[in-house]
């Protein structure tokens, strides 16, 4: 690159740095801020999966031990550790959760202020 181009390519940065970043405050849900379908069901998807990868941390498993445990092949658990966990249902995820011996409790209750949106779905993990 030519010392000219280089200098008109720095100044041009130091140009768009001094601009005031654009950004907006999020949903809490980036399935649904990136407008993708199902979103609440990934976000719950992506929860799941999330306090899973942290009990395979927590007892320094390797992913071919966990995934015995889970009764999936080693290549399937890491597909789902990495976001790919389209193919599998939050059920069968929460399944996974129980084969490290954890609990899953689902409450239902009535939504305490009405909204157009109907009902919604949380995730709270506690403590490994």
């Amino acid at each position: 690159m030519a010392r000219k181009a280089k200098r008109r390519l720095a100044a041009d940065i130091r140009a768009s740095l001094r601009e005031a970043p654009a950004y907006e405050i999020g949903s809490g849900n980036i399935f649904a801020d990136l407008g993708l379908p199902d979103a609440e069901d990934m976000l719950l998807k992506s929860q799941i999966v999330v306090a899973l990868h942290r009990l395979i941390k927590a007892r320094k498993l390797t992913q071919t031990e966990a995934a015995k445990r889970i009764g999936i092949g080693q290549p399937d658990l890491s597909n789902v550790l990495r976001g790919h966990f389209r193919g599998y249902s939050a059920e069968r995820l929460m399944r996974m959760l129980t084969a490290f011996d954890q609990d899953v409790e689902i409450t239902v209750r009535p939504r305490r202020r009405k909204s157009k949106a109907g009902g919604r779905i949380t995730f709270n993990a506690a403590a490994a």
